[in-house]
């Protein structure tokens, strides 16, 4: 995904100088939060975790999980409704969120024996459509500063995604994610201008993972499939820069 980091690279060296060369005749310019309609374009970086509500392997339930963070990035354009105070904002965004799980295999059954440690490795491709309910703290000439929360729609690019199992005892693993998601947003945007940044916390609603099969080899030499049962929803909080029309 080099392409996509020069893409947003490119882009906020846009933003920057076209901000700069508006924000020199700033008086003569219609400030954006007083039109009925806005577009605009935004990229950030975003910091990902996994809550697994369940994770059993074979006989073996895991009661303890440590997240490893790993930042991801996104490029989105939206458009934003104004209504007064208020206003409504769709967006889509092209998304690559990272994160890491490492636990003992063996779980809380053997705490005299040295622990072993295995790990999941996620690199998800998503493409996202929040639509976002936001209302304007503040709206004064060039500031702004709001608050907003809704709901979003998220598909997982299933051929894109990158999902390793370090030091399982198991082979041939595979997971397969339910490609369809919906998370709860909530944050808070500032801006002055034409810019604004946001902060943002995303929740996933439910378990994205549909199954997880790995080839089970018998006593006889024969090959099955069996399953690790691994519930998780994913979370992230978020940071982005960008650029009102």
């Amino acid at each position: 995904m080099n392409i996509l980091r020069k893409l947003i690279l490119f882009g906020w060296m846009a933003i920057a100088c076209t901000a700069f060369g508006k924000d020199r005749n700033a008086d003569k310019v219609e400030r954006p939060n007083t039109k009925k309609v806005n577009f605009g374009i935004k990229a950030g970086f975003n910091s990902s975790m996994f809550m697994v509500s369940e994770l059993k392997i074979k006989d073996v339930t895991i009661d303890e999980v440590q997240n490893n963070y790993k930042i991801g990035y996104f490029g989105a354009l939206f458009m934003r409704i104004n209504m007064k105070k208020h206003f409504i904002q769709p967006e889509v965004s092209y998304n690559v969120s990272k994160g890491e799980i490492v636990f003992d295999k063996l779980g809380s059954q053997h705490p005299a024996v040295e622990p072993d440690y295995a790990s999941v490795q996620s690199v998800l491709h998503s493409i996202d459509f929040p639509v976002l309910y936001g209302y304007n703290v503040v709206k004064k000439g060039p500031y702004g500063m709001s608050i907003f929360a809704g709901p979003k729609l998220r598909y997982l690019w299933g051929k894109r995604n990158e999902i390793t199992f370090t030091n399982f005892d198991q082979k041939g693993i595979h997971e397969k994610l339910y490609p369809l998601n919906v998370s709860a947003v909530i944050g808070v945007g500032v801006n002055i201008s034409r810019i604004f940044f946001d902060f943002r916390y995303e929740q996933g609603i439910r378990n994205i993972s549909k199954s997880i099969v790995y080839d089970n080899i018998n006593s006889d030499g024969s090959t099955g499939v069996s399953h690790i049962i691994f519930r998780r929803r994913d979370s992230a909080l978020s940071f982005s820069f960008g650029f009102i029309l």
